[in-house]
């Protein structure tokens, strides 16, 4: 009997990639044959970075897992996931807030897709309050950000914030 690939998607806005997301990648890039980092492109929220840049940033931040994949959608999660041909949806949980909008989704996705399962992983406690709005309001003030996010996202918020 052959065994089925195991390929999960780790969806977000990344806007930008932080230490928080990070850790997630990394623990679900050892459960997983693959795993697939989607950045989405949502319409309703204006990023400070395209899909483009957080996409740059992903590969640069992840350059040392070859089973991670970087790409982005803009779609519904399922729609992708049969474009992807993946059965698990990756999502971190920072606290019991996050846990009732997560529960929602995980139930809408699966009422769309049967197919589809969620696995929810608990952040690591020292990034339990990180976010990427945090990591960018500290950014904007010219606040130091160098635990938060890896170097070469710390470069481009200070790029885009003119703190050269």
């Amino acid at each position: 009997m052959q065994k089925i690939q195991s390929i999960a998607v780790y969806p977000g806005s990344f806007d930008p990639v932080t230490y928080g997301h990070l850790d997630i990648i990394h623990r679900a890039a050892k459960q997983f044959d693959t795993l697939v980092v989607a950045v989405l492109n949502n319409a309703k929220k204006n990023p400070l970075f395209t899909v483009e840049e957080r996409k740059v940033l992903l590969l640069e931040a992840t350059r040392d897992l070859p089973n991670v994949e970087i790409d982005n959608f803009h779609d519904l999660l399922t729609n992708y996931m049969n474009s992807k041909n993946a059965q698990i949806i990756v999502r971190g949980l920072r606290a019991v807030s996050d846990f009732e909008y997560e529960l929602q989704m995980a139930s809408t996705n699966r009422k769309l897709n049967e197919g589809v399962e969620t696995f929810f992983m608990m952040t690591n406690p020292q990034y339990s309050y990180l976010s990427s709005s945090i990591v960018k309001e500290v950014a904007k003030y010219d606040g130091t950000v160098t635990d938060l996010v890896p170097k070469e996202v710390e470069k481009a918020l200070r790029e885009k914030f003119n703190y050269l």
